[in-house]
């Protein structure tokens, strides 16, 4: 557990699945803050590419080998459902073979339904980002989902993850405003335009705290421990280039404040 956690999400065991092959996936935080989705077993690290590797120290991921015999993988390298971000060993592609004959496995039993191309379709009919960029804390984030799909991530008392949404009608809304798309400080910079952003900088700071730990009203206090990690990102414009959109969403793809 990380010492200066504002929660008591432990850095390990935060497993699931991946949304595109239903494979199990170990989550971790790089040494930047961002989540990394990680194979959940260790392989030799003489059938990963150097590139590849990945090692955990105190349950932090680091995208390096640490001279041991045995090294972690990212899901990315291995998801049937994507391109390889390396060039696969053998060792790697019968891995992904193997990967792919049990999210095949999965699809005909009714364990995992093909994904529906619901989100993007919405995007195309509506204007609304199906991966939106908000603004509060002086910062900008991509999210995971589109604004009304985000989930609470605090534990209840059943220990399960709380159903509540983080956008409700019981606190106020972000208004969707055209901004320039500059970089941080340090980054190349980008011509210039504006991009949809959802911004909540006008919201009293515990608002916008609030918004960054993707708790529900309800969980706003820091008491409750967290489940799961927010799905936040830190925005780089130039990494998430085709998550920016240069037009406000359509007055009917306004996010909706569930009651």
């Amino acid at each position: 557990m990380a010492a200066s956690s504002p929660s008591r999400l432990l850095r390990a065991g935060q497993s699931g699945r991946c949304r595109r092959c239903g494979n199990r996936i170990d989550l971790y935080q790089r040494p930047d803050g961002r989540p990394i989705a990680l194979h959940p077993a260790e392989l030799s690290a003489a059938n990963v590419p150097a590139s590849c590797r990945w090692h955990l120290s105190s349950g932090i991921a680091h995208p390096h080998g640490d001279g041991s015999a045995w090294c972690r993988i990212a899901h990315a390298v291995l998801c049937p459902h994507r391109t390889p971000t390396c060039r696969p060993t053998p060792g790697l592609e019968a891995l992904r073979r193997e990967l792919a004959l049990r999210t095949r496995r999965m699809i005909d039993t009714g364990a995992l339904p093909p994904l529906p191309p619901a989100s993007s379709q919405r995007a195309a009919d509506t204007g609304e980002p199906d991966r939106p960029v908000a603004q509060l804390l002086l910062c900008r984030y991509l999210a995971e989902r589109p604004l009304e799909d985000l989930r609470c991530v605090a534990q209840t008392r059943h220990r399960r993850r709380c159903p509540q949404p983080v956008l409700t009608c019981e606190r106020p809304a972000g208004r969707w405003r055209l901004l320039p798309a500059s970089p941080h400080h340090g980054q190349l910079a980008l011509p210039d335009t504006l991009m949809a952003v959802y911004d909540l900088s006008h919201l009293p700071h515990p608002e916008q705290l609030r918004w960054r730990g993707q708790r529900c009203p309800a969980h706003a206090a820091p008491g409750a421990a967290d489940l799961t990690l927010a799905g936040w990102q830190p925005f780089d414009p130039l990494l998430h280039a085709k998550h920016i959109r240069t037009h406000l969403p359509h007055p009917q793809a306004r996010p909706h404040r569930r009651g």
